[in-house]
């Protein structure tokens, strides 16, 4: 039996046949049924399959494109966009979050150094301005597709050599015998700048969230700043509230 007959509408119900369908295939994706960047069948399979018009199923998959679900690329298909949903009460590397969504992390470096501290990085990691700072930043990448552009800064006297960090700082860390222990993130919406936009493959002025977290070590220290710019068509920030 064809996989996708049980996602057919039905036409006796009000709602209209397209949100109908793109209900159900949003449904589907969620359950796993494709995975990330797996290609969805196209506007003319689920037409014959589903005994639906092609202008139904065009409609339906452009409501899940709204929705950030799938990505069209011309003359290929239609894909399925990776989403990667990050809880706000657990404090994790990137590396170990996208394993345990079963997504393949890697990075792209663009910048180790050694270098003296912004006025921000000065103030937030307590420094003096003759002090040193090793700057870290990278592509962030799921699947071989980059997800964010990551910045972290950290003593130079905790980390005299960037060029040794590997897929994750905080691995590295807990290597060195230094691990982040707690850390404060805040979250905030900005418009992506003619550089980043470059770098992450969105149009200039592009919606993203801005994710600023600040890493304290064992002693109460603040030994890391990390600025992380998320597109925020792959991104999802979730938090459990009780009462």
């Amino acid at each position: 039996m064809n996989s996708i007959i049980p996602l057919r509408p039905d036409e006796h119900q009000p709602t209209p046949l397209y949100l109908q369908l793109a209900r159900n295939l949003e449904a589907a994706i969620h359950a796993g049924q494709w995975k990330s960047d797996q290609a969805l069948p196209s506007e003319r399979s689920l037409s014959e399959d589903l005994n639906i018009s092609r202008v139904t199923a065009r409609k339906a998959l452009d409501v899940l494109e709204q929705q950030g679900l799938i990505r069209r690329n011309q003359g290929s298909g239609t894909f399925i966009t990776p989403r990667l949903e990050q809880p706000l009460s657990r404090l994790s590397s990137f590396s170990e979050m996208l394993r345990s969504k079963g997504f393949t992390p890697s990075s792209q470096w663009l910048q180790r150094e050694i270098a003296l501290p912004t006025h921000e990085e000065l103030i937030r990691l307590g420094l003096s301005p003759s002090d040193q700072v090793a700057r870290l930043e990278r592509l962030r990448k799921a699947d071989g597709i980059v997800m964010a552009v990551e910045v972290s800064t950290l003593p130079a006297s905790l980390l005299p050599d960037p060029q040794a960090v590997g897929d994750s700082l905080y691995a590295h860390l807990d290597v060195i015998g230094c691990p982040v222990v707690r850390a404060l993130q805040h979250i905030r919406a900005i418009n992506a700048s003619i550089q980043m936009a470059a770098q992450v493959g969105v149009e200039p002025g592009t919606a993203m969230l801005r994710m600023t977290r600040i890493g304290f070590g064992a002693d109460n220290t603040a030994i890391e700043l990390t600025d992380t710019y998320c597109r925020d068509d792959y991104y999802d920030f979730v938090a459990e509230l009780r009462r």
